[in-house]
């Protein structure tokens, strides 16, 4: 069949799609989190875990370990997981409200499974919502490049303190 060979198809299927046996092959995901103290609690996005079965967290310093969802709110797509690992370095909270557009920021995530990585902007907009995204809409937007496997990770500000979550890319050609 033409249509399971299109990549948008496969792309927007994910790849372990099979029409013809949907059950023949596990279904994974990929997000960011973002490790706030140090009894192993992170915060991702909701969707990042939504429906999942088993839940991996992978840390930069290579250490793995299994997770379990101890909170979400999916009107504002954010849940909290938790992990049996110690010795974790946690994120410092910042004030997002005291960030104004113009200010530096950088956005951190594991962006297609490549591992971790930073790219840099600035605040373009606070307040940002009617984007029909999430029940909840308070955005920070940024010009940070953002790609699939960022979900879920820290938005920071020049301190390096987190201000947000990243949540979504909101483009008309989706990059």
């Amino acid at each position: 069949n033409a249509l399971l060979n299109d990549p948008f198809f496969r792309k927007f299927f994910n790849e372990n799609f099979n029409l013809r046996n949907p059950n023949s092959q596990p279904k994974t995901g990929l997000g960011s989190g973002v490790i706030v103290d140090e009894n192993g609690n992170i915060i991702t996005n909701h969707h990042v875990i939504e429906g999942a079965e088993k839940i991996e967290v992978a840390l930069s310093d290579g250490r793995k370990a299994t997770a379990i969802v101890v909170g979400k709110d999916p009107d504002t797509d954010l849940a909290v997981l938790q992990t049996k690992l110690k010795n974790l370095n946690k994120i410092s909270f910042g004030d997002s409200k005291k960030a104004f557009v113009g200010d530096s920021v950088l956005a951190i995530g594991n962006p297609f499974g490549v591992g971790q990585t930073a790219t840099r902007g600035i605040i373009s907009a606070l307040g940002r919502n009617k984007l029909n995204i999430n029940t909840f809409e308070n955005f920070i937007q940024t010009d940070a490049a953002i790609n699939p496997g960022n979900s879920g990770g820290a938005l920071v500000n020049s301190d390096g303190e987190l201000i947000g979550i990243n949540t979504a890319i909101y483009s008309q050609s989706g990059g």
